[in-house]
């Protein structure tokens, strides 16, 4: 499939009282047409932040400090703002977290859509009118044509996800960025959701990334996964590679957390012991080296590179014990590993 999205060596840096944050460092992937890229992480991985970079939504005083963002091999981040705007929507949208935060109170939802159906598809009013109670019968809006004149505010936290979403796919656009869609919401919803962001794709071929923290969630959706920790990339692969050969460390943590619905149930959840570094905080070596109970002494003077694991795939993995290179270095270091 050819790669509709590229994203090479980026870095968004935010400023703070201490000096500059560097939220995202050197991420780079790619979608290709119609694939499902799972974005997974813990919270302050970089996983939302960048995906505003790639939508250009960076808001100062941060900004997108280094690298490319591609589309169909057009440099977005030298979009000016008319190029910008005819982007956004018609080729690529985005679901944010929170729907309510993305859709503006004070603007009847019928008129969210209807705006953004007139604005890229030049459709008149009475078609646009027509199309938004098609979207919003589609997504599971009961009663459309009358929902249309309701504000954000009286539709439930599942019902202004749904909204969101026919937003985003109003105008068939090519990818769709979907940032933590089911936060917050009931399983019952969660899953809802997600067959509608199926339905949508399988019938436009939208290329879809997913952003969660959740691993179960991604592996059920998505082709690929990228895993993120402390704003880089430590792994990528197929789900299947992801979920049945997990090759960093943090990656298998991630799901070793997942609690089990089978077999005897343990006094104590799994967990990742420890926490992310702070933001802005840089170490000679791998970040995620305090929490790991592999790290050796070279783990924490050297910072790994992003290194492909097959020459025939995407995959690739951070860490210098991910081929066994440093098994002796494991052997033979001084015994000071983190306990679990």
């Amino acid at each position: 499939m050819p790669e509709l999205l590229e994203v090479s060596d980026l870095v968004v840096r935010f400023p703070t009282p201490i000096g500059d944050c560097d939220a995202v460092r050197g991420v780079s992937f790619s979608v290709a047409a119609g694939e499902r890229v799972g974005l997974v992480g813990e919270s302050g991985s970089g996983k939302s932040v960048t995906a505003q970079a790639v939508m250009r939504l960076i808001a100062p005083p941060g900004r997108i400090a280094e690298g490319q963002v591609r589309w169909a091999g057009e440099d977005v981040l030298g979009y000016d703002r008319r190029s910008l705007q005819r982007w956004r929507g018609a080729q690529a949208a985005m679901v944010f977290q929170d729907p309510l935060s993305s859709l503006n109170p004070l603007v009847r939802i019928g008129r969210q859509i209807t705006e953004t159906l007139r604005q890229h598809l030049g459709l008149d009013a009475r078609t646009a009118t027509a199309r938004a109670v098609e979207l919003l019968t589609k997504v599971g809006i009961p009663d459309a044509a009358a929902r249309l004149r309701d504000y954000p505010m009286v539709f439930s936290g599942g019902m202004r996800q749904r909204v969101a979403i026919a937003i985003a796919v109003s105008c068939s656009p090519r990818l769709v960025i979907a940032d933590e869609p089911t936060t917050a919401l009931d399983v019952t919803v969660q899953a809802q959701v997600l067959d509608l962001l199926d339905e949508m794709a399988a019938e436009a071929g939208t290329a879809i990334i997913l952003i969660s923290h959740d691993l179960g969630v991604v592996s059920s959706f998505c082709d690929r996964i990228v895993v993120m920790y402390a704003g880089r990339i430590v792994e990528t692969g197929t789900t299947d590679q992801i979920i049945g050969d997990p090759r960093h460390p943090y990656t298998r943590a991630l799901l070793d957390s997942i609690p089990r619905m089978s077999g005897v149930l343990p006094d104590r959840l799994p967990f990742i012991p420890g926490g992310p570094p702070a933001a802005g905080t840089r170490t000679p070596g791998c970040a995620f080296a305090d929490r790991c109970a592999l790290a050796v002494e070279h783990c924490r003077e050297h910072d790994p590179a992003l290194l492909p694991l097959t020459t025939h795939d995407r995959r690739e993995a951070a860490c210098h014990l991910v081929d066994g290179s440093l098994a002796h270095a494991r052997s033979s270091d001084s015994g000071r590993r983190n306990t679990p």
